[in-house]
C-alpha cells in the first residue's frame, strides 16, 4: 500500500498537478489538506476518473478542509472537531486491511510565537494539547496512520537553520514540545525518519516569499506520517516529491510526502 500526504492549498486550483502526481507516483491512498472548496464544488468525479473511488471529504469555503480518497473501499469514516470549532481539520476512515487512518490539518499559528500577543499562536498551542489528551485516551491496538500537515517542524534539521528558526513559529521550543507530547501519547512511530536519519536535512515546505525556492532551500519539514509501532516492520519506502515544488502552474508550497508499507 502506498499512502500518500499533500497539503495542496486549493484542490480545484491545482487538480492538475494531483493528476500528475496520481499518474507519476500511483498512490492508493491520498490524504490532502487544505482543500479549500466546500464538499459540493469538491472535484470527486475527477479523481473517481482516476479510480479514486472511495472518498472521505470535509470541506469549507476557502480555508482548511480536508479529503482521503481511496482506490480500495473505506469505512467506519467520521470526523473530529478540536477547540470548539468546526472547522474541518480532521477526518478518518478504516481501510479494507483494517489499518484506521486519520488525515488532519493543524493550525499554523500566525507569525507572533507569543500566545498572549496572538491568539492564533495560542490556539495552536492549544490544539496541540487537545491532540495529545484525545489520543493519550485513545489507546485500542487498532494499527493506524496519522498523516496530513502539522505544521511544526520538530528536529533540528526538519530546518534550514534550527538557530535562526527557534523564535520563528512553527519551530519554537513550546510547539516542538506539544508536538512531541503528542507523538509519545500514542507512541507514534516517525515513518518519514525511518528512512533519512535525524542528522540529515529533510523538507517538505518552501516558502512562496522566496525569489528562487531552490537556490534557497530555505526549508521546512511540516508535513508528517507516524504510524503505529506494529506497522514499522511493514515500512519499505519513504519519499518526499521534493520536484512538485516546481511543477507548473502555480505549484502548492508544500510536497507529497508517501509511505510504502508491504
Amino acid at each position: 500500500m502506498r499512502i500518500a500526504t499533500w497539503n495542496i492549498n486549493s484542490v480545484r486550483l491545482r487538480m492538475g498537478l494531483v493528476e500528475r502526481f496520481i499518474d507519476e507516483a500511483e498512490p492508493d491512498i491520498i490524504c490532502l489538506q487544505e482543500t479549500k472548496t466546500v464538499n459540493e464544488t469538491f472535484p470527486a468525479e475527477a479523481f473517481a476518473a482516476k479510480g479514486y473511488k472511495h472518498q472521505h471529504i470535509l470541506g469549507m469555503k476557502s480555508y482548511n478542509g480536508v479529503a482521503i480518497v481511496s482506490r480500495q473501499p473505506l469505512t467506519e469514516m467520521g470526523s473530529q472537531n478540536w477547540q470548539g470549532r468546526e472547522d474541518c481539520r480532521h477526518v478518518f476512515a478504516t481501510t479494507s486491511n483494517g489499518t484506521e487512518i486519520h488525515c488532519m490539518y493543524v493550525p499554523a499559528g500566525g507569525d507572533i510565537p507569543d500566545p498572549k500577543a496572538n491568539p492564533k499562536f495560542a490556539h495552536k498551542l492549544g490544539f496541540l494539547d487537545e491532540c495529545a489528551a484525545w489520543w493519550k485516551a485513545k489507546q485500542d491496538k487498532k494499527p493506524k496512520i496519522i498523516l496530513g500537515d502539522f505544521n511544526v517542524a520538530p528536529l533540528e534539521n526538519d530546518v534550514w537553520s534550527h538557530k535562526q528558526m527557534l523564535d520563528v513559529v512553527s519551530h519554537t521550543p513550546v510547539e516542538v514540545e506539544k508536538l512531541m507530547a503528542w507523538q509519545k501519547a500514542h507512541q507514534w512511530y516517525d515513518a518519514v525518519r525511518h528512512f533519512t536519519p535525524p542528522e540529515e536535512k529533510l523538507y517538505s515546505w518552501w516558502s512562496y516569499r522566496a525569489a528562487d525556492w531552490e537556490l534557497s532551500n530555505r526549508g521546512r519539514r511540516l508535513d508528517h506520517i507516524w504510524i503505529t509501532p506494529d506497522l514499522a516492520p511493514s515500512l519499505k519506502k519513504a519519499t518526499i516529491l521534493r520536484e512538485a515544488r516546481g511543477w507548473a502552474p502555480k505549484p502548492s508550497d508544500h510536497v507529497p510526502v508517501y509511505i510504502d508499507l508491504k
